[in-house]
């Protein structure tokens, strides 16, 4: 929508008519100046800005529509969203994970991407939340709007929602219990903090088994932070029932012709290196020849090469040869009568998490047996799972390392599968390293509210207001949820704010009953780390749109 400013009497207020305009063009509403007034004569062609009001506005409805575009994802009976790339091949996926959701759409707002921005951070840090941190900073810009147009100053709210966002944080802080101590209470919140975070997945049906699943591969790593030990294979066919939890490596490929189908004890050499002998290794190379003899006896020396380094691969006393590149027939026949197994062209992720497990690293020269470090394992077979077999690495050295198979139906559903277990694997292994844990289903939101308005209540001035503006913002989440579920949620959200003026209260939603329970009761518990971050980086991300009162768009420069 362009209006021309100067149509306008001079006494019209862009107040008076933005409601207008937002039935109307709720998401992109921009101003074009004329020439001479605003930023007339500074910029170059095709450069343009926005002031004040207006810029304020175009931050506030951009973020707030990417909240509102996430919003029916949120809780357990939140809806999916489908992707579908315009790019070749035109692919498809099918999630309601925030992040994933926000990486795969472009946004031309600067203030939506802010917000993308908070997701991708909140998905790299603790690895949920995603699409709760999303939401609440729109909610709390669409409390800041309203604040704004009484006209208070954007710094005051600023203010009152820093002091809020202290006082939210430490009623969160003091309500949060650890069982670290007990391992039996310990393993009980990691069951429920996976199950509560699975609820809002795809994986809802079956989150006992699955939550079983990431429970234990999380305790197999003793405290070790980083998942690289725990690989995750999809494997079409079959139910989501029949995924497992394998204790040891599975390398999704097959072993050579006629080669061992069986090593014991062994000594596992990963390499990087090309095992080809069909071309000349110089880029852009010619090779004239006048005979075909000479044809034959270039062939021959590149044999010839092959074999020296063969040769000394099998000098380093292996009995298993894994390549991340191609082995053509010539290698793999010497390594078959050496009695090597050889498997080629292993994907670089496969043979990272490999190296890793068995303790060993990848090579890509083999001059010098003494400086190699080679993996060990105690047996390597083949299995079969479905109708595909793989290689499967029993007793290797990292003992804690395990592989998670995932059965479904479809790419799209083990794609959506693999996504929400990452979810689940990430929060436990951030409970792991703090362990605190908070009730969930709306209860930490409830609980920050009240102690936020109880600040509000006695702080004198206009930060009051934006201190009420934050507790409701905090009470939108709960009452999103409900709404996701089909529940009545000013109902609900009135019930928990009478739950909550009791101290010490637990209540929450429990949207499978759809009514108010309590949350330890239901086995309903969120990390506290995870919380703490949506609180934080939302706040943040509100701040940081709160303050813009100027957009500058500026043309590329041009080229020749």
């Amino acid at each position: 929508l362009h209006l021309n400013y100067l149509q306008f009497p001079t006494y019209f207020q862009f107040n008076q008519v933005k409601e207008h305009f937002y039935a109307f063009f709720p998401y992109f509403i921009s101003f074009k100046m004329m020439p001479g007034g605003g930023g007339g004569g500074i910029f170059k062609d095709n450069a343009s800005e926005e002031r004040g009001e207006t810029a304020r506005l175009a931050s506030f409805v951009g973020a707030m529509a990417i909240a509102d575009l996430v919003k029916t994802t949120l809780g357990p009976k939140g809806m999916d969203k489908i992707l579908q790339s315009m790019g070749r091949g035109n692919a498809v996926s099918v999630t309601n994970d925030g992040a994933t959701i926000l990486k795969s759409i472009y946004v031309d707002n600067p203030a939506a991407k802010v917000l993308v921005e908070i997701s991708k951070t909140q998905d790299a840090e603790v690895g949920d939340g995603t699409t709760s941190v999303v939401v609440f900073a729109g909610e709390l810009l669409r409390q800041a709007e309203m604040l704004i147009n009484m006209k208070i100053h954007p710094m005051t709210v600023i203010q009152g929602y820093r002091e809020a966002c202290e006082v939210a944080r430490v009623a969160l802080q003091e309500r949060a219990t650890n069982n670290s101590n007990n391992a039996a209470r310990f393993r009980q919140d990691l069951m429920h903090i996976a199950q509560t975070t699975l609820s809002s997945k795809i994986l809802t049906q079956d989150k006992e088994l699955f939550a079983n699943l990431a429970v234990d591969a999380i305790l197999r790593l003793k405290g070790n932070t980083s998942l690289e030990a725990i690989h995750i294979i999809k494997k079409a066919g079959g139910t989501m029932k029949e995924s497992f939890l394998d204790e040891g490596f599975i390398l999704d490929k097959k072993i050579g012709v006629g080669q061992p189908k069986r090593m014991e004890n062994a000594k596992i050499l990963v390499a990087n290196t090309a095992m080809d002998t069909d071309k000349v290794k110089i880029y852009g190379a010619r090779v004239k020849a006048d005979s075909l003899l000479k044809v034959a006896e270039i062939e021959q020396a590149e044999r010839e090469k092959m074999r020296q380094k063969c040769a000394n691969i099998v000098k380093h006393g292996i009995n298993c040869f894994i390549n991340r590149q191609l082995i053509y027939n010539f290698p793999e026949e010497i390594f078959a009568d050496a009695g090597i197994m050889a498997i080629e062209h292993a994907d670089f992720d496969g043979i990272e998490r490999l190296a890793l497990v068995t303790g060993g690293e990848i090579t890509s020269t083999f001059d010098n047996p003494g400086s190699v470090k080679l993996g060990t394992c105690d047996l390597i077979e083949e299995i079969m799972i479905g109708e595909d077999r793989l290689l499967h690495f029993s007793g290797v050295a990292l003992g804690e390392a395990c592989t998670i198979v995932l059965r479904g139906a479809s790419s799209h559903l083990l794609d959506e599968a693999e996504r929400s277990l990452h979810d689940a694997l990430c929060v436990l292994q951030q409970t792991v390293q703090d362990s605190r844990v908070i009730p969930g289903g709306g209860c930490p939101e409830m609980i920050m509210a009240k102690a936020v308005d109880e600040l509000a209540q006695r702080t004198p001035g206009k930060r009051s207001l934006a201190m009420e503006s934050f507790s409701k913002a905090l009470r939108s989440i709960p009452a999103i949820i409900s709404d996701n579920a089909g529940l009545d949620s000013a109902e609900l959200v009135s019930q928990l704010r009478a739950c909550h003026a009791v101290p010490g209260s637990r209540m929450g939603i429990d949207v499978l009953r759809g009514a108010v329970g309590d949350m330890e009761e239901c086995g309903i518990q969120e990390s506290f780390k995870v919380k703490q971050q949506v609180l934080l980086s939302a706040t943040e991300a509100a701040e940081m749109v709160m303050r813009v009162d100027e957009i500058v768009k500026c043309a590329p420069r041009q080229r020749g």
